[in-house]
């Protein structure tokens, strides 16, 4: 599960970064990190959607190994 996990991460970080270029090319792969150090990101509803489902994947997994970690 945990090779699963990362390349969900790895697949949606790289969407996240695609569309924030499309919005505006500056942006890096850190700056995505804190996206409301740009207000083009931050008024963004297509972006915050899919920084929700990065957040959404991050939370899922630190969920599983909390439950591996509990058995």
């Amino acid at each position: 599960m945990e090779e699963v996990f990362e390349e969900l991460i790895q697949f949606q970080e790289k969407k996240l970064l695609k569309i924030a270029n499309e919005i505006s090319p500056r942006i890096t792969s850190d700056d995505i990190l804190q996206p409301n150090d740009f207000p083009e990101l931050e008024s963004n509803p297509y972006f915050r959607y899919e920084e929700g489902v990065l957040k959404g994947i991050h939370t899922a997994h630190m969920a599983l190994r909390a439950a591996a970690a509990q058995d």
